[in-house]
């Protein structure tokens, strides 16, 4: 297949930084929804005698002014509910209202999970991400060359912000799962970047540097199929999952969604033009790839 992705690469750069920049204006303005994770809450768990289904407890936490309350089903039955910080009368208010709708149900445990819970996982995404990229970087320019490990980086750092961006822009609510998700969409996203990288490799000996944009673009139109493919396949179980999922996956799920998207994208458009800028900079008027 033949395309024209580095005679094009300004355009790309400047799709991606529209995107970029209005996530950053939102996060400026109005900034990141968290949920219970990041900002505390309620935590109970309760077992009710009779089988209740979870669409009619979400319900019912939201006629009682609890949206956006998170509710996991354990194997025993029991019901996990994660609330904004209610008082005692509040929640007493609630277990009353509980007990009408659904019948007789034990409090199993209750607690306030503090914000300092989600400083905690905060911490333990960041030092995750930079852990995955310092063993990135060292693996691919082990495996490639430096150059590419550097493009590929900035390309996978430009996924992560591109899903924070929109999620800051719709304010969809962040919670545990998201940080699950960003970390899975950091080693989706490598693989296809690496497949391109490989066949950029195998197609180049030592070339003229007027030769190079065309080794790219050979190397990314051969990838091009597999890559669509790999997405697409990727993406109609996601979908799947995100329809007949349910809300306790919803959040993880639509994160690596955008995240695939991105990723998709930016192995195709970003990472190889950026590593093509590298390369056109260095001196000499030929280049060759390890």
């Amino acid at each position: 297949m033949k395309i024209n992705i580095i005679e094009k690469r300004k355009i790309w750069y400047i799709i991606s930084a529209v995107i970029l920049l209005a996530g950053m204006v939102s996060m400026a303005v109005q900034g990141l929804n968290l949920g219970i994770d990041f900002v505390g809450g309620n935590k109970i768990t309760v077992q009710f005698e009779e089988q209740v289904d979870i669409a009619d407890l979400r319900e019912a936490l939201n006629e009682n002014g609890l949206e956006g309350s998170k509710i996991q089903e354990l194997d025993d039955g029991s019901f996990v509910l994660k609330t904004a910080v209610m008082d005692q009368a509040k929640q007493d208010s609630l277990m009353a209202d509980l007990n009408a709708k659904f019948g007789a149900l034990e409090i199993v445990s209750s607690g306030l999970v503090g914000p300092s819970v989600g400083a905690e996982l905060k911490k333990n995404a960041i030092v995750a991400l930079l852990l995955a990229v310092v063993l990135m970087i060292a693996y691919i320019s082990f495996r490639f060359e430096l150059h590419f490990a550097i493009a590929g980086v900035i390309a996978l750092f430009h996924d992560i912000f591109i899903v924070v961006a929109i999620f800051s822009i719709l304010q969809l609510e962040i919670d545990s799962t998201f940080i699950a998700a960003l970390l899975t969409i950091f080693g989706y996203s490598i693989n296809d970047k690496i497949v391109v990288f490989d066949r950029i490799r195998e197609n180049m000996g030592r070339v003229k540097k007027d030769q190079l944009s065309g080794i790219v673009n050979m190397s990314i139109g051969q990838s091009f199929t597999r890559s669509m493919n790999t997405s697409i396949s990727t993406l109609i179980l996601l979908l799947a999952t995100l329809i007949f999922g349910g809300q306790t996956t919803r959040i993880f799920v639509l994160a690596i969604s955008i995240g695939v998207i991105a990723g998709t994208y930016s192995s195709l458009c970003i990472a190889s033009p950026i590593w093509y800028e590298m390369k056109m900079h260095l001196k000499g008027s030929r280049v060759d790839s390890k």
